[in-house]
This record gives structure tokens, sequence and C-alpha cells, in this order.
């Protein structure tokens, strides 16, 4: 058992969260990525923490991904999310929504498909086809509703075209995630926008989405979900995400090493 620092018993209430507890968070993630990164694990696999008390133990994170982009030293990252049916990428994650356009460039889009073909090409998908939506209503509708289609969105698109990889689109958001024959036309998507993708992922695989760090030199995953303090010890949690991310990091270990 790794010595990271006793707690008191107070830290433990169940549904309590403190600034102890945080901080504990905290130090086990740095150990867990010290590990993984040292090739004591062959893969880390988080659990939900508190980002809120994390940050008041003075650890100034928006969340697990950044924090492991820092320790590992890793300046190119996204958060993908994998279920039984659906999986996908994000251009940009936790920032506001008004802030979404000013963040996107053709730079970052493609970075996106880039990683989420390699990701997908190492577990054994040879030609991953990926599906890039839009950011405006109907793509944009040619311009009328915005210009980041033709400005940014579509030429990431043909520069990973260029590069080999089967991407396709802009996808008008509101009809991308629509199946025909009970199947995507993609075998994972790109979105913009953290909610753009995570309402289609979670209203299909809310029990069983997989959360993972693309771009990390070791493979990381988490369950897709919060911490639920309002449920804690009160045996209603359900460890289906879990063991799903537990499952996909040892399948995914296979193909990244």
């Amino acid at each position: 058992v790794l010595n990271l620092g006793r707690l008191r018993a107070a830290a433990y209430r169940p549904g309590h969260p403190n600034a102890e507890g945080g901080g504990a968070a905290y130090r086990y993630i740095v150990e867990g990525a010290r590990m993984a990164m040292s090739g004591e694990a062959a893969a880390l696999v988080t659990a939900p923490i508190s980002k809120e008390w994390m940050n008041r133990a003075g650890h100034n994170f928006p969340g697990h991904s950044e924090l492991l982009a820092k320790i590992s030293r890793t300046k190119l990252w996204r958060m993908m999310f994998v279920g039984e049916q659906l999986r996908l990428a994000l251009v940009t994650v936790h920032i506001g929504l008004a802030k979404v356009p000013r963040a996107l460039s053709v730079e970052k889009v493609q970075q996106t498909i880039t990683l989420l073909a390699e990701h997908l090409h190492a577990l054994g998908i040879a030609r991953p086809r990926l599906g890039v939506l839009g950011l405006n209503p109907h793509a944009g509708e040619n311009g009328m509703f915005g210009s980041e289609e033709p400005r940014i969105i579509v030429p990431a698109i043909k520069g990973a075209q260029k590069a080999g990889i089967a991407a396709f689109g802009p996808l008008a958001p509101d009809t991308a995630f629509c199946r025909s024959d009970g199947a995507f036309r993609f075998d994972a998507a790109v979105a913009m926008y953290h909610d753009q993708g995570l309402i289609a992922l979670k209203t299909l695989e809310f029990d069983r989405a997989v959360n993972v760090t693309l771009g990390l030199p070791f493979v990381r995953t988490s369950p897709d979900h919060g911490t639920a303090f309002d449920i804690a010890g009160k045996n209603r949690a359900s460890a289906i995400s879990m063991i799903a991310a537990i499952d996909y990091a040892w399948r995914a270990t296979a193909g990244y090493n």
C-alpha cells in the first residue's frame, strides 16, 4: 500500500468532501501517473474526483486530464469518450460555450482528428472512418449561420485526408448521430465542444461510457461520471462505468506496447 499520507477520520465522511480529501486525491493521481510513466503500472484508471475540492486544496486544475498532461509534459492531448455504440473526441473541453468559436483553429481540429485516428489504429482498426461535426446549425448552411466551417473545419478535414485519414464532414450536428439501419456512418466522431458530443454519448451510453485521454505517454481511462456525493454511502452507486474503464484500459494497453 502506498504511503501518501494518512487522512483524519473526518475526511472519510461519505458525501462530505473537504480540502484534506481533495489534497489526497491530487497526491494519488500524481503517484499513479508516476507509476504509469515508469512502467510500474501498465495503465492508469482514475476514479471520479471533486475538482472543486482539489482546487480548494491548492491544486488549480480543471480536472484529471489537465493535471496528467502537466505531469507527463504532454502539450497535445484530447478527451475521447467510448461506449458500446459510440466513440468520439472533443476539440475543446472545459471552457464556456461563448469561448468555443475563438478557441477553434485549423490546427486544433486537425490535431484532434489525427490523435483519434492514431488511437483507433492502435486498437486494430486499420483505417477508421471519422465523422467531423460542424460548429453551427446545419454545419453553417454554406456560411449563413457562421464562417467556422469553411474557414476552419473544412481545411482541417482536407489536411487530415491528405495525411491518409478517412475523415469526412462537416456534418450537421443535429443529424450527425442519426443511425441508418442501427449503425453510425463513422467509426468515431469529432465534436467541436463538450456538450455537442457528450449529450449524444451520455444519452446512449450513460452507464457504460469511458473517458480516455488521447496523447499521453501511457493509457489513461476513467468512468464517464462524477462523484455523485448525493448518493455516497447509500449503497446506490453503480460500478458499471468503472468496470468498463478498467476493461478498456486493459484492452488498449496491448495496442500501445
